[in-house]
């Protein structure tokens, strides 16, 4: 099986298409194939004058569709694939869904009913997949009264909306004000919880480039690298996701992977296998079973007092951006950055959590990487959803190297020496303050204050992260569910959380009787 990653959830809009080889390029370095969701919607004003969100025209949706499938064409290849799809909203009764196709040549089409799109898709080469499910009904979020399990494997509980999994979890749905807020019923465990079939993915849904870190992703196991081997994956829900960096997930139920369907065994035990890497300490595992919490494993407190010498794996963030605030230097909105990282051991692996385009890896070895990043303000773009204001740009190292060793980080010409063991038990936040106090200074012929406020706020940053040895990030543990609790419904899934927020969801297993 092969993992494989992608943003399933990357809206661009007809005045986007222009930027479409960015976009393209972007997702190359983020995902492992690039399902473009085309955005067939636009604000227009009312007669009344009042601003509502509509539908282009059919002829517009039409000609941008065929603009995408020349591209698609032109630039889809056996090393990154792109598939076409779109954005279908309909009346709102039944909740947004992206339309995806496994081949070239079909049509965008636009009814007001979710039962009347399937009828129009072809049977196991398209797919309809819900977003932001746990909006109310009846206006946008998921009707499962209609929902079709052969054209909807899976469903997207978490994007830069927020959580859908249920109306209760931590991960709020706060960014849409005007759509929110979220309610019960047509959240994903609550689907679930009525016997539906439905894997569980998570994406962007960020409409500025595709996979930007933080809005979601998801992962999908694969038998093979081609059109037909995607969609069989998706089809049988192969599939997970994740909040932000790229968790590893491999769950199986009685040896059967995410995603399938399996009947009652005869001793009624059905063991739980997780095995899961993640880019930073897991904090716990949640064996979940009909939507509650079965079991969970606590991580946390396990493997923080191991004693560690020698030689180790570990993994550590860095992030960069910040700078000056925009309310006092309006005119100052991005920074160019070379960085390069060395190690005395070896670089096992790079994560890039990137969040726009202008970033890139120049060089990499097993002894150091050189790098340059552009960091900016904002990523807004001036349309009425664009995604929050994101500051920074980063990656996830991973470093085999004795604990005593030092690694160096060449940052803008400055250079910076810290060993493995300091890095492993805290943070490491260096700011640009002189080149703050000489853009005051500059400026404003300002250059002393009883407090470092205007020079420490206004200045550029980056951090290195803790880092957390392979023992905090890794684990393999299984749990064994005893029984059958309901009536042919009954589900078994698992989640990770880490100890920095971020969470995977596996696609649950299901137990029929036939």
């Amino acid at each position: 099986m092969k993992l494989l990653w992608c943003d399933l959830h990357a809206n661009i809009h007809s005045e986007q298409l222009k930027d479409i080889k960015e976009w393209y390029e972007f997702g190359k370095e983020m995902t492992d194939f690039w399902p473009i969701a085309y955005y067939p919607f636009y604000m227009r004003k009312d007669e009344t004058g009042l601003g509502v969100e509509d539908i282009h025209c059919e002829e517009k949706r039409n000609s941008d569709w065929e603009k995408i499938r020349e591209f698609v064409k032109e630039n889809s290849n056996d090393d990154y694939l792109l598939f076409m799809g779109y954005e279908w909203q309909g009346a709102g009764k039944d909740g947004d869904h992206n339309v995806f196709y496994k081949n070239l040549d079909q049509r965008l089409y636009a009814p007001m009913r979710y039962e009347e799109l399937t009828e129009l898709l072809p049977l196991n080469e398209a797919i309809a997949i819900p977003h932001h499910l746990a909006y109310a009904s009846g206006h946008r979020g998921k009707n499962w009264a209609t929902h079709n399990e052969k054209y909807s494997p899976f469903a997207e509980i978490f994007s830069s909306h927020g959580s859908s999994e249920s109306d209760i979890t931590d991960i709020h749905m706060g960014r849409h004000v005007h759509m929110g807020p979220r309610t019960s019923g047509n959240d994903v465990m609550s689907g679930l919880k009525q016997g539906k079939i439905c894997g569980i993915i998570a994406s962007g849904d960020n409409h500025v480039v595709p996979a930007m870190y933080g809005h979601g992703l998801m992962a999908c196991y694969a038998e093979e690298y081609t059109r037909d081997g995607i969609f069989e994956a998706f089809l049988n829900r192969r599939v997970y996701g994740v909040t932000g960096a790229k968790t590893k997930l491999y769950y199986t139920l009685n040896g059967n992977l995410l995603g399938s369907i399996i009947e009652p065994t005869s001793d009624n035990k059905y063991e739980g296998v997780v095995k899961v890497e993640c880019g930073n300490a897991i904090d716990r595992i949640e064996f979940i079973r009909n939507g509650v919490a079965e079991h969970t494993y606590v991580h946390n407190g396990t493997w923080e007092n191991e004693k560690l010498e020698g030689v180790i794996k570990f993994k550590f963030r860095m992030d960069f951006g910040w700078g000056p605030d925009l309310r006092i230097y309006p005119d100052i909105t991005k920074k160019n950055w070379e960085g390069q990282v060395i190690t005395e051991g070896k670089i096992l692996s790079i994560e890039k959590l990137w969040t726009n385009p202008g970033q890139k890896i120049i060089e990499e070895t097993e002894k150091e990487c050189k790098f340059k990043l552009l960091t900016k303000k904002t990523t807004q773009t001036g349309k009425w959803m664009g995604a929050s204001g994101i500051q920074t740009e980063g990656f996830i190292f991973e470093v085999e190297a004795d604990i005593n060793s030092t690694m160096t980080f060449v940052i803008n010409g400055k250079t910076f020496k810290y060993t493995v063991r300091e890095i492993l038990e805290g943070s490491k936040l260096n700011g640009f303050v002189e080149e703050a106090v000489e853009l005051a200074k500059e400026r404003f012929g300002f250059s002393e204050y009883y407090r470092t406020d205007p020079f420490w706020h206004n200045a550029y940053k980056f951090k290195i992260n803790q880092g957390f040895p392979e023992i905090a990030y890794k684990k393999e543990i299984s749990y064994t569910f005893e029984g059958i609790k309901t009536e042919n419904k009954d589900f078994f899934m698992v989640k990770i959380h880490q100890k920095n927020g971020e969470v995977a969801w596996s696609s649950p297993v299901w137990v029929r009787k036939k």
